[in-house]
Formats: structure tokens, sequence, C-alpha cells
């Protein structure tokens, strides 16, 4: 649910590449393709990924919106050119196929494969799973990262680390005052994002394990946003509300199962007095003692950082895969398999951090408004709570 900012994208994840569009955003804000870049490559790391990442080198171009290093006002496009697409230009081909291409039948637990093909009617699950592929997010994060340069053109800094993976857990939160920056540079360094060293190597051990088994992890992860005004989102109506919006846009990548924002589930197992964040007066501005709203009162930002939990599910595509059907013969086999990551739990916290940018930079411009940076500055300056 966005309100000032619109994006699409298309493209499928053995096509000749991926497309986006950015409409929305104030003029003069300064961007380039290195800067996204930095964040696709973020995306592309972690133990666990496949060969797929190997081949990619993902790198988005920009095609309109930017002259001379700034955004003009008008809709920014982008292009990612898939590298793979030389192996595939015969299955995935547009024009009609001169000779017959195998189908895929066997649809895959845990997967869009039997829903979509139910849905539109396809004989070919190929038809189905190329676009449902997480292929798709690496669009995702490169427009998700101009809305990062909006955030941090107006003082908002986001950040992620894994605190889960199967049931290996880092049980050591953040440093008090750490900032996201800070902890994206201890968590970047590590090959499952994982903050704490020791947790990091047994989270490292079990990826290794599962994949041995032939099978996949999923797990935990949390996403910080610093910085943010008093106000964004309302509580007037259901979908001003900031968490709704936030939650849509998160709950939107297929393999999200589930959110928490501040103390979360764990709220239900305590006193009303031990969760509510109770507010102080330090001379200049108003102050919390706790954040277990996790920077959310009421559908608004309460000045305190976001703080969000997010779950999910291990790779539904298993080298040793699980049972299924043939959607022609209907006879019992094991599920159609494709090169899949035994864990993506570690990218997946960078394609969040690229969602939550969407829903804060959409907020910020509905809040201060503004058709130029400028102007959005002069906004900020004039009316933001802090």
């Amino acid at each position: 649910m966005l309100v000032r900012l619109k994006f699409l994208t298309a493209g499928e994840s053995h096509g000749q590449g991926l497309m986006g569009i950015l409409d929305g955003l104030p003029a003069g804000l300064e961007i380039d393709e290195a800067y996204i870049r930095t964040q696709l490559v973020r995306r592309q790391r972690g133990h666990g990924r496949g060969n797929r990442m190997k081949i990619e080198k993902d790198f988005a171009e920009i095609w309109s919106g930017v002259r001379h290093g700034k955004t003009l006002g008008s809709p920014v496009g982008l292009l990612l050119k898939n590298r793979d697409w030389q192996n595939w230009a015969k299955k995935m081909s547009v024009e009609p196929a001169k000779e017959g291409v195998k189908k895929v039948t066997l649809p895959r637990p845990g997967h869009a494969d039997l829903a979509g093909i139910q849905k539109f009617g396809f004989d070919d699950i190929r038809n189905v799973l190329e676009r449902s592929s997480a292929r798709e997010t690496a669009m995702r994060v490169a427009l998700g990262s101009i809305c990062r340069k909006l955030l941090e053109e107006t003082g908002i800094h986001v950040g992620s680390r894994v605190v889960q993976i199967h049931d290996v857990v880092d049980k050591t939160p953040p440093a008090v005052g750490m900032t996201p920056s800070k902890i994206n540079e201890i968590a970047d360094a590590s090959p499952v994002r994982c903050l704490e060293s020791n947790v990091s190597d047994a989270m490292v051990k079990i990826i290794d394990k599962a994949k041995e088994a032939g099978d996949s992890v999923g797990g935990l992860f949390e996403v910080i946003a610093c910085g943010l005004p008093y106000g964004l989102g309302a509580y007037t109506q259901w979908d001003r509300k900031l968490h709704a919006r936030i939650s849509a846009l998160m709950m939107s990548v297929n393999a999200f199962k589930g959110i928490e924002i501040g103390g979360g589930f764990g709220s239900s197992a305590k006193f009303g007095s031990e969760v509510h964040d109770e507010i102080g007066w330090n001379e200049q501005s108003y102050l919390r003692y706790s954040n277990n709203a996790g920077g959310i009162e009421g559908g608004i930002s309460n000045a305190q950082p976001i703080v969000l939990r997010m779950a999910m599910k291990p790779i539904p595509t298993l080298i040793k895969p699980l049972r299924s059907i043939d959607i022609h013969s209907k006879k019992p086999k094991e599920a159609h398999k494709e090169r899949t990551d035994s864990c993506a739990v570690p990218a997946a916290s960078v394609i969040a951090e690229s969602m939550l940018c969407f829903a804060l930079a959409d907020a910020m411009l509905e809040k201060f408004g503004g058709d130029s940076m400028e102007q959005l500055h002069a906004h900020i300056d004039a009316s933001g709570m802090y």
C-alpha cells in the first residue's frame, strides 16, 4: 500500500532480464548505478546460495528519469539483464518455438506451481515458476535502493541482521545505540549476516548439513530503521496505518511467512505494565525508556527506531524432491527440480531492507511532500518533529 510512490517490476527468472519502474520521486535526488549495484551485491551474498549467483553479476542500468546524476521527477526506469539468458534462449523464447520444448509437469510443494496452472489454465508449469521465482526480488532491491538514497538524504538509515537459521539462534541483541549502518557493516562481514561470530559458524554448519541432505533451511531476521520523525502514517483510516503499509510490502515476498513489530508475539505473554513504553522528557524532547512498540503506536511512527522481525520459510525447491503428481498423467512422481539455494535467509534480510525503504520513503513523501529534494528538505525543516 503506497500513497505517493508506485513501482512495477517485469521479467522472468530465465528471461532476457528484469525491468522496473519507480514513479513519484521528487526531482533532484542524486543517484547512480554504482550506488544501486552496492545493494544488489549484498543481495547476492550469503552462505547457502546456489550456482545461479555464480553466473549473475547483477547490475541495473538506469534507462530513464535521471539526468546528470539527479532524478528528474519523472518515472525512473531500470533494466537488469540476466546473464543466464544465453542458456535459456530456446526455452524462454518470445517467438513460437520452432521445435518441441519439454514441458514442466511436476509441481513443487511450497511453490506457486499448482495453484498457478489452475488459475491460468496452463499445461506447462514453467509459465508459472519463471515469474513466481525469487529472481524478481533483484529488481525490487534495485528500485528500493533509490528509496534508500532518499531516506539517507533525510537522515533515515535502514539495516538488518540474521537472528536465526533453522534452530541456531543468535540471542545477543545489538548494542544500545548501534546504528543500522554499523549493524550492516558487521552483518555484511559474516557469511550469514549474523552479528555473533560463534553463532555465525554454527549457522554455516546447519546450512551445510541441510545441503548435504538435499534439504533447505529458513530462519528469522531483524530489520531496523533509525532517524524517523513523529507522524509517518496515520491512525485515521485502516489503509493509512504505517504498520499495515509496511506489513503489506513485506508479506508480498513469497518466502516471508510472518512478521513481528517490536515485542511482537512475545508481548502476548506479558502484562501491560511490562510492554508499554513509558514516556520521559530530557528538557528538549520526549524520550522512551524502552521500545517494545517497535517505533509505531496507533499506526504512526513515534520517533523511536522501527524494529521488525520476519520469518522466512525454507526454500521449497529441494535437491531431494518431495512427492508430487504429474499434471498430465496424474501419476505420482517426485517434484520438479530447478537450481536452488539451500538457504537464502541472509539475502532475504537485504531484500526486506528494500521493502521497508519503499514504505518509509513513501510515508515521508506523503507527510512532507515536495516536488524537489530542496522542497522536501524545506518542509522537513519547517514541520518535522523528532
